[in-house]
């Protein structure tokens, strides 16, 4: 695909899974502004006690609000906002990776960017709680800018065509400090550690998912495991035949693998077990 793109604010089509996420973002927005302009303030507080990120709470069981968050939005100015970005954006991505693979990058990008904010959070910093779809905004940006590195983008009101990387670097000084006004809050760290999460995703992830990465991850590690504890056993028993003055060579193969007793005296050094 061209990597020299100019993206205006043209309308792109409203199609797939960019119009799912703006849908429902959308939807569950408006019951929160009803719920908050009508519900009882007891009931009101209880909703957003549930479903906003706070380290303290996720330290206590809370795990959901590493997802729920993302619905629960700040402003209408960021929500406006977000949701302008992957309309413009987030097609262009979607066009790219489909719209199964554009969820996987939304959900990494949240729920990563929130596991490492709270993590931090250890270390004294990232307090307070978190909202909204920042950090996929973030993401889908900068998997924006991976895949197009030569595009320019006129944003909002602004008719010149501004290259991306220039976008990108903008939204991270503005990001970065605004972080540092807020004393690290946990709101404008896990909106920068979206732009880490989605450069992350496009490095490891666009091609196989991120199940498959950690399955695969999982089950060498488990592998390496059984290789180590046979090995061990192994050792010890050669350690228990010289012991007894016999040649570990006649239960072991050149490589250090056991051989079948009814294996020993084939002239054929392989081993017909799996090791």
């Amino acid at each position: 695909m061209a990597r020299n793109v100019t993206a205006g604010m043209n309308f792109p089509p409203f199609r797939g899974a960019v119009r799912q996420l703006i849908i429902l973002s959308s939807a569950i927005y408006v019951a929160l502004l009803l719920i908050t302009a009508f519900a009882r303030q007891s009931y009101i507080l209880s909703i957003y006690d549930f479903a906003i990120l706070s380290p303290g709470a996720v330290f206590h069981g809370k795990i959901w609000q590493l997802l729920t968050y993302t619905f629960v939005q700040g402003s209408p100015l960021n929500f406006f906002l977000s949701m302008l970005g992957f309309y413009f954006i987030g097609g262009a991505v979607e066009d790219h990776i489909r719209g199964r693979k554009f969820w996987e990058l939304f959900l990494t990008a949240q729920i990563g960017s929130a596991v490492l904010g709270v993590l931090l959070s250890l270390l004294g910093i990232s307090q307070g709680p978190a909202v909204g779809s920042g950090p996929a905004a973030n993401a889908v940006l900068m998997v924006f800018y991976l895949f197009y590195r030569e595009a320019r983008v006129s944003p909002m009101f602004i008719p010149i065509p501004i290259p991306i990387k220039y976008i990108i670097i903008f939204t991270a000084a503005i990001e970065a400090a605004y972080l540092l006004l807020t004393r690290f809050s946990l709101f404008y760290t896990v909106q920068l550690l979206g732009l880490g999460v989605g450069y992350l995703w496009y490095s490891f992830a666009r091609r196989a998912s991120v199940l498959d990465l950690f399955t695969l991850k999982f089950s060498e590690l488990q592998n390496n495991y059984y290789r180590w504890k046979r090995r061990r056993a192994g050792r010890k028993f050669e350690v228990y035949m010289r012991k007894h003055e016999k040649d570990p060579k006649q239960y072991f193969d050149e490589y250090g693998n056991f051989k079948p007793p009814d294996d020993k005296d084939k002239k054929d050094k392989g081993s017909g077990w799996v090791n």
